[in-house]
């Protein structure tokens, strides 16, 4: 989710004057779920935003990021296992 906002600031805000830090609290994985924040929810959450960080360069939304192939697999497994409702 991060990767995705870093993604959209660099390609918005191109000056290299500008330094881009993107952070969050830092929490382990299973702490982030909370009632309004549910795991399904965010596993789809996230498996959309690697989607969108596939796809929006091209839309010009976004810089290119690299994403490995095992990374992608796993996101095709977790689409696979009904992680799917934030696809774009």
């Amino acid at each position: 989710m991060e990767r995705r906002t870093y993604a959209t600031f660099c390609k918005q805000w191109p000056d290299e004057g500008v330094g881009i830090t993107v952070t969050s609290p830092q929490y382990e994985f299973e702490e982030y779920f909370d009632a309004d924040n549910p795991r399904e929810l965010v596993i789809s959450i996230m498996v959309g935003d690697l989607d969108r960080i596939r796809e929006y360069p091209a839309k010009g939304f976004q810089i290119e990021q690299e994403i490995s192939a095992e990374v992608w697999e796993a996101r095709n497994r977790l689409v696979a296992a009904g992680y799917d409702k934030h696809l774009p």
